[in-house]
């Protein structure tokens, strides 16, 4: 395949203010030695981290820690953001042109990586389910950080994409009695797409052996705490960003001798921390997505260029939309 020295005109969408994106058009060079060119054909918004980007919450403690890879700009404003792409490889060594991969890479039309950046798509997993790659890979180290185990009680306390695939993934224990808890009552439909028992919280089970909470919000790790039993451990995923939120450490938290935790995927689990590295566990994320039941988790694509308009509202917690598909004009154009 001949390679353009100058590169294709590439088109990227940034942050440009507090609820305002614009996409903004640029040239990628040629992949050098080591290196891939990739057409995007599919994408996702991350509605948790990237709301906090979008508004401009990011903490400025957290500038350096939050920087996405091949993220271009600074914490606020500008930033090109966004770590969930599907795409063609057009450019690099022969034998991976027209390999579809994912890449951790922000919301671009095409983009040039080291070529180990990039993880094939298993055969067996749809390019469009393949943009749930980061966050699966975020809901397997919480399962690590966890260790569930057959026959346990677990609530997960939030149903969003990162708490329907938690759930998925315990469900699949043994005799595990598994239950999505949510204020929306409409998320009992997520819950019976993926095979699993729903309540509001108010109706939850109690005594749980272990509780995930990725709702977001204060009222929700209450919650959480509340249902958890005896010594149980109760892990935390929700980011917070600028926020200050009060925890409800009073009442029967030391008594009952409850441990909170935080699981956070910058880093492999402690427990496969010595044999495992990033890459592998973001493939084997990958290989967990061939379940069809988590296509429930998608919502309809949005065009690629019709996003600084959609984006806003598609990241507040009241669009009810889990996952927000992006479709790029390559896609498109494949029909």
């Amino acid at each position: 395949m001949a390679i353009d020295p100058t590169g294709p005109d590439a088109e990227a969408l940034w942050y440009v203010g507090p609820g305002r994106a614009e996409i903004r058009a640029g040239t990628v060079a040629a992949p050098g030695v080591g290196g891939v060119r990739v057409r995007a054909l599919y994408g996702a918004l991350s509605r948790g981290t990237e709301r906090l980007v979008c508004f401009g919450l990011v903490p400025e403690s957290e500038y350096q820690r939050m920087r996405a890879p091949f993220m271009s700009g600074a914490f606020p404003f500008p930033v090109k953001y966004g770590y969930a792409t599907v795409g063609r490889v057009e450019g690099g060594p022969p034998e991976m042109i027209d390999q579809l991969v994912f890449a951790l890479h922000p919301h671009q039309s095409v983009f040039t990586v080291p070529a180990d950046a990039v993880v094939p798509i298993p055969a067996g997993v749809p390019l469009a389910r393949a943009v749930l790659a980061a966050n699966m890979e975020t809901a397997l180290n919480a399962v690590w950080d966890a260790s569930p185990g057959p026959a346990d009680r677990i609530a997960v306390v939030g149903g969003g994409v990162i708490g329907g695939l938690l759930a998925r993934l315990c469900a699949w224990l043994p005799g595990a009695q598994t239950t999505l808890v949510d204020i929306d009552p409409t998320r009992a439909e997520l819950a019976h797409a993926l095979g699993i028992a729903f309540a509001a919280p108010e109706e939850a089970p109690v005594d749980c052996d272990l509780v995930f909470h990725a709702s977001g919000t204060p009222d929700g790790l209450a919650t959480a705490l509340r249902l958890a039993g005896e010594e149980a451990k109760v892990i935390e995923l929700s980011w917070y960003g600028a926020g200050e939120i009060a925890i409800p450490l009073g009442g029967a938290f030391h008594s009952r001798r409850l441990r909170l935790i935080s699981s956070q995927v910058g880093r492999v689990a402690p427990s496969h921390r010595a044999r495992w590295t990033p890459r592998r566990r973001l493939s084997a994320a990958l290989e967990l997505l061939a379940d069809p039941a988590l296509d429930a988790l998608l919502a309809p694509a949005v065009a690629f260029h019709d996003l600084p308009a959609r984006l806003p509202d598609a990241l507040l917690p009241v669009s009810g939309i889990l996952c927000q598909l992006i479709r790029y004009p390559a896609a498109e154009a494949a029909g």
